[in-house]
C-alpha cells in the first residue's frame, strides 16, 4: 500500500483481484459512505484526485484504475466491458459500495454494472454519450485528421499528449465495445437505482441534450444536470469541484 497527498486529502493504493484473477489497482480516500468512481478512455485514476478529494469530504472515495492502465492487469486479448462489469462488482464488494461516479466510457460501464443490480442506491455519469472525439462536437467531425494533429499541441499539455497516446490502443477497444451496444440504451431502463445524468453546456455538439433528454425517459428513476460553463472534461480538469459538489448533494439525499 503506497500513501500521496493532493491538495489536504491523503489517499492510499490498493489493489485486489476480479473474477478472472486479474490484479486491479485503485486508489482510496475519504470517510463515509463508501462511492466508487470510474475513469472515463483515455485517463487514469490519478487524473480523478481533485474531484474525489472534494467528494472524499463526505464519502470513502475509491477510483477504480482500468484494466491496461497503471497497476492494474492489462486487459488480455478476451476483453469487453463485461470484463469492466466485472472489476467494478468485485471493488464493490471488497469496499461495500452503493454509489457510483462514471466518466465518459466509465459512464457507460456504470450503466451496464447498475443493469438489474438493485445493490447500487445511486449513479452519477459525466458525458458519457459524447466521449470520443468522431461522436463529439460537430465541427470536430469536419476537422481534416492532419489539421487536428497540428492543433493537439494548442489544447493538451506534453505530459496529458504522451498519457493519451498511450492509451489509444485501449481506447481503440473501448470504441469496438460503443459500436456493439449501438442502440441498446433503452436496456437501461432496468436501472433500479437513481441515476443523475451531466453534462456540460460548453460540449458544442448539438445532440448532446437531446440525447439526455432520449435517456431520461428511458432511466425509471434519474435527473438531469447540465453546467453551463464547462465542457466534457469538467469532472476531471475544468472545475472538479463544481462537479463533486453537485454529486455530493445527489449522493447525501441518500446517505443521512
Amino acid at each position: 500500500m503506497a500513501t500521496n497527498h493532493i491538495t489536504t486529502t491523503t489517499y492510499t493504493t490498493h489493489s485486489m483481484l476480479s473474477q478472472d484473477g486479474a490484479k486491479i489497482s485503485y486508489l482510496s480516500m475519504g470517510s463515509g459512505p463508501s462511492v466508487l468512481v470510474i475513469p472515463g478512455a483515455l485517463s487514469v485514476a490519478a487524473g480523478y484526485t481533485v474531484f474525489a478529494s472534494a467528494l472524499a469530504e463526505h464519502f470513502t472515495v475509491h477510483i477504480i484504475e482500468r484494466r491496461g492502465r497503471g497497476l492494474s492487469s492489462p486487459r488480455g486479448e478476451d476483453y469487453s466491458i463485461r470484463k469492466e462489469c466485472e472489476d467494478v462488482l468485485a471493488l464493490q464488494h471488497e469496499t461495500g459500495a452503493s454509489f457510483i461516479v462514471g466518466h465518459s466510457f466509465g459512464g457507460l460501464v456504470a450503466l451496464e454494472v447498475a443493469r438489474n443490480n438493485p445493490s447500487f442506491a445511486k449513479i452519477a455519469v459525466y458525458a458519457f454519450i459524447e466521449f470520443s472525439l468522431g461522436v463529439g462536437p460537430d465541427r470536430a467531425r469536419n476537422t481534416p485528421p492532419w489539421l487536428m494533429k497540428l492543433m493537439l499541441p494548442l489544447f493538451l499539455r506534453p505530459h496529458e499528449r504522451k498519457l493519451m497516446f498511450g492509451l489509444l490502443s485501449e481506447n481503440l477497444r473501448e470504441h469496438r465495445e460503443v459500436a456493439r451496444l449501438d442502440s441498446s440504451y433503452e436496456y437501461y431502463g432496468e436501472i433500479p437505482a437513481d441515476v443523475l445524468l451531466m453534462y456540460g453546456g460548453k460540449s458544442q455538439s448539438s445532440w448532446v441534450d437531446l440525447s439526455m433528454k432520449r435517456l431520461a425517459k428511458i432511466l425509471p428513476r434519474s435527473e438531469t444536470k447540465e453546467f453551463p460553463k464547462l465542457d466534457h472534461f469538467g469532472i476531471d480538469k475544468k472545475d472538479p469541484r463544481e462537479v463533486a459538489q453537485a454529486v455530493s448533494v445527489f449522493f447525501q439525499e441518500d446517505a443521512r
